[in-house]
């Protein structure tokens, strides 16, 4: 009797064993998979990938800033050249509190700013996550801002400028869903990092956040609600555009079409519209007009845009719903800064590939056929006839002609 009582207590022992650890199983994989979810949210890929290289989160991409170049870490588990030996606090600190490893501060090019909305349990699945992509041995020498950029201590003064940590807190007057977007528009999707003019020191402007900035040779655009240039997109708009890279009105290129890619297409339907909901209450302000333009520009303009450009965009600039943008209300189009349209003219655009929408609309190249006055007449009637947006000048064309020849 003693035995069979001994062996039934060893079974009872070794179901609520097994039990155990089928539970922690589970809650391991909830934790990597929201890890996983949170981590292209939060974009990731785009800066520690180098694109092409079949090697996930290996780093050794160049980030471009307007001080010089730096080049993204490896942040696969690899033991000697990645995170693999970093605990969950020294990752933490680096992704919330803009510290690496030994506690040396970070550039901004990391979005810490942003991540520090996130909760350490945001944060601790993205590690989960990260632990279980293959480790990369890559060595990345990070530093290569000049002098005196590249004095970290020089962070000491930036961060107490421009940075506040501190996690998101639900505004209680608002929806539960527009509160869900705003933390992801101003945490892990950190789009003001992109979308948000910058001082001198490279600071977001608060009072000017989500207005709109230009960076590596790609304008982000004003992504306010008020009269820029989507104050005519809905919410079911803005939702497709970030879902698929694109929707009547405009077609995502260079920067945006990548984070189409890697991020906002691999969120849920209603994390977009989420989003979209955020933005869509965020007011901004008035267009600037058009100001002064020369005829003779405006009728050049309008020959070549018919010869080129109509078969696709239609002559009164609506385009085709989903596959061609409607100029009258494409974002690029209409902001001050000329730069996305003419690097749109002169290298075009390829397409733009999600899970949904495995092919997308792109625009051949026109540099090699126009020279800079038929390009700054082209451009500056889309941009008038169109959007009422200032004129473009030759001297600005042979600028980017020049800007793009480096990058080729």
């Amino acid at each position: 009797m003693r035995k069979r009582s001994t062996i039934a207590i060893a079974l009872l022992a070794l179901t609520a064993s097994v039990g155990a650890s089928r539970s922690a199983g589970l809650q391991d994989f909830a934790e990597i998979e929201r890890g996983r979810y949170l981590a292209n949210a939060a974009d990731c890929a785009s800066c520690h990938t180098v694109p092409g290289s079949n090697q996930p989160f290996a780093g050794g991409r160049p980030i471009e800033t307007p001080f010089g170049n730096l080049v993204s870490p490896n942040i696969t588990p690899d033991r000697d050249t990645g995170i693999g030996t970093w605990t969950d606090e020294e990752f933490d600190a680096a992704v919330r509190a803009g510290r690496q490893r030994g506690g040396a501060r970070l550039y901004p090019a990391m979005p810490f700013p942003y991540y520090s909305r996130m909760s350490r349990e945001d944060v601790k699945a993205i590690r989960a996550y990260l632990s279980t992509v293959p480790p990369v041995h890559n060595a990345v020498m990070s530093d290569a801002l000049p002098f005196p950029f590249n004095l970290r201590s020089s962070m000491i003064v930036w961060d107490r400028l421009y940075f506040k940590p501190g996690e998101f807190h639900p505004d209680p007057s608002k929806s539960a869903e527009w509160n869900r977007g705003a933390y992801l528009v101003e945490g892990p999707a950190h789009c003001g990092a992109c979308h948000t003019p910058k001082t001198l020191l490279g600071g977001d402007k608060k009072s000017d956040a989500l207005r709109g900035y230009t960076l590596q040779g790609w304008v982000a655009p004003d992504i306010t609600s008020g009269q820029g240039p989507l104050g005519n997109w809905s919410v079911d708009d803005i939702a497709e555009y970030l879902k698929t890279g694109h929707n009547k009105y405009a077609a995502a290129a260079g920067l945006m079409a990548e984070v189409v890619q890697l991020s906002t297409s691999n969120m849920t339907d209603e994390d977009v519209r989420a989003m979209a909901v955020y933005l869509k209450d965020i007011q901004g302000a008035a267009s600037p007009g058009p100001g002064s333009v020369d005829q003779n520009v405006l009728t050049a303009g309008g020959a070549i845009f018919q010869d080129l450009c109509a078969a696709c965009h239609r002559q009164d600039g609506q385009g085709i719903p989903n596959l061609f943008p409607r100029l009258s209300d494409a974002a690029t189009v209409a902001t001050p800064d000329p730069t996305t349209v003419l690097r749109v003219i002169l290298q075009g655009t390829p397409t733009v590939a999600t899970d949904r929408e495995p092919t997308g609309p792109g625009m051949p190249a026109f540099g090699w056929q126009l020279d800079d006055e038929q390009v700054a007449a082209v451009a500056t009637y889309v941009r008038n006839h169109f959007a009422h947006a200032p004129a473009v000048t030759a001297e600005q064309v042979h600028r980017m002609r020049a800007t793009l020849a480096k990058t080729e």
